[in-house]
């Protein structure tokens, strides 16, 4: 039957064991190669061959919905290096159906999910469109009217997705299988149950809610930020509702002028970046589909079904072996990295191998200026960060990443992959000193947003 999300372990198993086979026969005699620095990353796989993985990427992994289509979803924020540049952006919109075009289930079947958890539509809705605004990972988005009068947006889950995601879940082999193909040390088991846990959380929609309620609170009349809030009493196990923010998505954005483009980017990164350090807790989903720019100029921001909370302690560890990276301080960052148990000692990885690596994956928050963030800088740092092996990093294909750190990172990584695709311009590292070192900030967003937090 048309839309429906394929459950069973052997089913869902078999898609991937044939997609991952067929990736690793188009990868035969192709790598991905760090030419120097991250800025002169290159790719050299054949444009036929590239173009055809995006494709099946989106042709398999988009009719499965849950944690495969997951996998798919963050390949679409990277311009992944293995396409020439000429065909990039044709590679990345591919891969974008990921996100903005996944093929739909019928509505009739989403209505009966609704109805199940919230009685007759027309109870709980005054207004219903049926043709859903977005697909995501584990379900769809839909637009509505509620009987007061607020325009909410309707997230819904799919039938049955929460049995594809523990099937996904069993096969994590494959998995490993399909990222070898692309990004080898991406099948790293941690990755994976950094995905796997985080995939549980998404399907729990009463936690997304409160927390959504939470971080919209905090920036309720912020003079550049808006999320919008959960409607509480109409969110259940199955169904999310909430504020809808009218506005552009993120692929109008790209088109606007530099100067604009700029502005968002800072906020981007306030939001993201920032967070963590200022309040030890960050949305770890910052993909150009979660961000949009409002009708009356603010910034909006949307999903929190990936939202984290971090120990202080482990904020502030991150905090220093940043500033050990930025001050040079090679040693101190070794003996920091040995003591929490990234490193081994016997290892043969020396201080200024791990300097260089923080600077090439880290540096853009520990240059003291002006960087235009590109595509190919951020999909850089990304590969070197997943894959240090195809890098002159080889050494550090022995870092053992802890678990509470692997959901920072990503998000570090990711928000550096969206400032990408919007090609933003900032010294990054004025503001992150707000964080880095306590220091007053000196933009102008920077300084209105303190007095705002002052009032």
């Amino acid at each position: 039957m048309a839309g429906r999300v394929p459950k069973g372990r052997f089913a869902r198993g078999s898609r991937l064991g044939r997609l991952a086979a067929g990736q690793a026969v188009r990868g035969v005699g192709t790598r991905l190669s760090m030419v120097g620095r991250t800025e002169q990353a290159r790719q050299v796989l054949a444009e036929r061959s590239a173009l055809q993985t995006a494709q099946q990427i989106v042709t398999v992994l988009g009719s499965m919905k849950g944690a495969a289509m997951k996998l798919g979803q963050m390949l679409s924020v990277l311009d992944i290096e293995m396409v020439p540049e000429s065909h990039r952006e044709l590679f990345r919109v591919k891969l974008a159906e990921l996100r903005d075009q996944a093929p739909a289930v019928s509505f009739a079947q989403m209505r009966t999910v609704i109805e199940d958890d919230l009685g007759p539509l027309a109870r709980a809705f005054a207004d219903f469109d049926e043709t859903p605004m977005a697909a995501a990972s584990i379900g769809q988005v839909y637009r509505a009217r509620l009987h007061d009068g607020r325009a909410v947006a309707v997230k819904v889950q799919y039938p049955g997705v929460d049995e594809a995601i523990a099937a996904d879940m069993r096969n994590l082999e494959f998995f490993s299988k399909m990222w070898k193909s692309v990004l080898p040390s991406a099948a790293d088991a941690a990755v994976l149950d950094e995905i796997t846990r985080n995939l549980e959380r998404e399907l729990d929609y009463p936690r997304e809610a409160r927390t959504q309620h939470r971080v919209a609170e905090r920036y309720r009349d912020h003079p550049f930020i808006v999320v919008p809030d959960s409607v509480g009493e109409l969110c259940t196990r199955h169904v999310l509702v909430t504020e809808l923010v009218e506005g552009r998505q993120f692929q109008q954005i790209r088109e606007l002028p530099e100067a604009e483009r700029d502005r968002i980017g800072e906020l981007i990164y306030r939001f993201y970046i920032s967070s963590l350090f200022a309040d030890h807790e960050f949305c770890g989903d910052p993909h150009p589909g979660n961000i949009l720019l409002a009708d009356d100029g603010r910034v909006g921001f949307v999903d929190f079904g990936l939202y984290n909370r971090m120990d202080p302690v482990h904020v502030d560890f991150e905090r220093m072996c940043l500033r050990f990276a930025g001050e040079q301080r090679a040693d101190d960052l070794y003996a920091a990295w040995v003591g929490r148990g990234i490193i081994d000692p016997d290892a043969g990885v020396s201080p200024q191998e791990c300097l260089e690596y923080v600077w090439a994956a880290a540096g853009w928050h520990l240059l003291d200026e002006h960087i235009t963030i590109t595509p190919e800088l951020a999909t850089g740092a990304v590969v070197l960060a997943v894959d240090p092996r195809a890098s002159e990093f080889k050494g550090m294909r022995h870092q053992l990443l802890p678990p509470e750190h692997v959901f920072s990172r990503r998000a570090d990584l990711f928000t550096y992959a969206a400032l990408g695709q919007l090609g933003s311009t900032n010294n990054w590292h004025r503001i992150a000193r707000e964080w880095l070192y306590d220091e007053p900030p000196v933009t102008e967003i920077g300084l209105a947003t303190a007095q705002w937090l002052s009032r």
